[in-house]
């Protein structure tokens, strides 16, 4: 079974809806694919415009078949809030196709990634970069 690393550059969000009240919302990201999950810093008080320009790498074979994003508000003395989250699924496979299953549980926003997968005998690149729309 081919082997590779998927590489997933977490770049921005846009149009976040704000979970805070009385103050901007901090914002970080959970990437999970299968069994391993990854977490972004917090953008702390950057609201619903956050910025993080950060690199992840996840360890992936022919069959790995969803990855997950998930973008919470970091909440001190209480439990963080959910923001928003999107799959893509079939991201690697036989036919190296990419599709994308509609957002679940969404709220409006904009999430930005690029350079999404790499390497390995039979992985290509697939996506340069993709832009992914929560709508309320």
């Amino acid at each position: 079974m081919p082997q590779g690393k998927l590489q997933v550059v977490l770049v921005s969000a846009k149009g976040l809806e704000n979970t805070d009240f009385l103050c901007n919302m901090d914002p970080y990201v959970l990437l999970t694919c299968r069994t391993q999950e990854q977490k972004s810093s917090v953008a702390s008080g950057k609201g619903s415009e956050p910025e993080w320009n950060e690199d992840f790498i996840f360890n992936i074979s022919e069959g790995a078949s969803e990855l997950a994003l998930k973008i919470m508000d970091s909440d001190t003395g209480s439990q963080d809030d959910f923001v928003g989250e999107v799959a893509m699924e079939n991201i690697v496979g036989r036919l190296n196709l990419v599709s994308l299953s509609p957002p679940r549980n969404v709220k409006a926003g904009i999430l930005k990634l690029k350079n999404l997968l790499e390497g390995g005998s039979s992985l290509h690149t697939l996506i340069r970069q993709a832009t992914y729309s929560f709508q309320p």
